[in-house]
Order: structure tokens, then sequence, then C-alpha cells
């Protein structure tokens, strides 16, 4: 499984750190979190800078994806080329979002007519896109979720893990009862 954090240049530390840090405390096998980006490093809004594992091109074969917060996502979500680079599909990946990084989820369609949450200086840019923003550490809907407050990111990294694992399960329990389980559903 490929779980993937999206950094960019003035990202929030601990929006990118946080996550970084519980998601690689999984112990599965076949269980691998990487940095994507536009860069082979990126900067955080304090100057720390941390490399890139993959570009973002790549996030179409991530499992789950996570697009941490900060003042860069100002720019990168008014950026057409910078978005156009990014293909995800809800209906088999886990998207998710810190904070401001709501925004990128917005610019991308993927929280049409949803309701979601982010960080107070990013509300009204995300009412733009037609979302209901409310204000609650954590809105999950379907596959995507986001997230709002710093620390909220470990109730979205917890739900990140916790789909994955138990989508892990259900996908081989209906292996091993092949064919008599074709029509089961979870």
């Amino acid at each position: 499984m490929d779980v993937a954090i999206v950094a960019f240049d003035d990202f929030t530390d601990i929006d990118v750190f946080l996550p970084w840090d519980l998601l690689n405390r999984v112990n599965q096998s076949e269980w691998e979190v990487h940095i994507y980006g536009t860069k082979d490093f990126h900067r955080s809004v304090t100057g720390l800078t941390i490399p890139v594992h993959r570009k973002i091109e790549q996030l179409t074969y991530a499992d789950a994806v996570l697009f941490a917060s900060g003042p860069g996502t100002r720019a990168l979500y008014k950026d057409e080329a910078y978005l156009r680079r990014i293909k995800l599909e809800p209906s088999t990946q886990l998207i998710g979002s810190m904070c401001s990084g709501a925004l990128i989820l917005g610019a991308l369609g993927l929280l049409d007519g949803k309701t979601a949450t982010t960080y107070p200086s990013a509300k009204k840019a995300l009412q733009k896109f037609g979302v209901q923003v409310v204000e609650h550490p954590i809105v999950v809907e379907d596959r995507i979720a986001t997230a709002a407050g710093c620390l909220a990111a470990q109730d979205l990294v917890g739900w990140m893990i916790q789909t994955l694992l138990n989508d892990k399960v259900k996908d081989a329990v209906l292996r091993s009862i092949q064919p008599v389980g074709q029509g089961l559903k979870f």
C-alpha cells in the first residue's frame, strides 16, 4: 500500500511531519509512505527543507493521498498547470486534506456538492467552490476527508489507516472465498 503526503513550498510543518510520523508507525508488510511534490525538495513555512520521493504525476498510483496545508496552497489552488498534473480517482483512492489543503481538493472538483472543513482563513475561498464549510475537526464523505486544526491530523490519519487496513482485510476475505463470495458486499 502506498500512502502519499503531498508537500509544496511553504507547507505547514506539522501537517507533513505529524502524518509522516503516524503513518510510518503502521507495521504492515507492503505499507509505504512517500512524500510527493513538484521538485526534488520542498521548503516548509519555517524553512525546513525535505526531500521528495515521487512527483505529483504519480499520485494516481497511490492508495491514499493526503494534501498538506500552508501558505503555499493559496497560489497552488489557482495554478491550472499544477492542478492538471494531479490525477486522482476518488472511487478507489482515499483522499484527505489538512486545513487549507482543502482548497486544492475544491479546485480539483473533488468537493463538489460536499460538506468539508478547513482552516478559518480559507473558509471563504473554499465556499467559492460550492462547498458547504462547517467548523468540525474532521469531515468524511465517502472516500474523501477534510480536517481542520493542526492536531486534527491525528484524526485524519487514523481514518486513513483504519479504512485502508479494513479494505485490505475485506479484499483478503473476498479472495479467500471466491467464487462463492462473488456477490458479497461489506
